[in-house]
């Protein structure tokens, strides 16, 4: 084999193990990315104070109307007679 070939092979190997390290690294960062995300969700809806009911028909009626603006009306008036 000659040598111009052998080095494009090992360069080859070379880039492949580095696209092997770099496609590992995407997938961690993919992972953090979600569970960052998540833990934003579970803060934002322990934020708003809602019991389960309560999320539970906020989202059903998001999701039939995608337009849940009367219930987060209802719910700032309810946390604004709490205080």
């Amino acid at each position: 084999m000659s040598k111009k070939k052998e080095k494009v092979i090992l360069e080859i190997a070379k880039t492949k193990e580095k696209i092997s390290v770099l496609q590992s690294k995407l997938r961690e960062l993919e992972r953090k990315k979600t569970e960052l995300e998540n833990t934003e969700i579970v803060e934002l809806v322990r934020s708003t104070k809602m019991n389960t009911s309560e999320l539970s028909e906020f989202l059903k009626a998001y999701r039939e109307k995608n337009d849940a603006s009367f219930f987060i009306q209802k719910q700032e008036e309810i946390n604004h007679e709490e205080n």
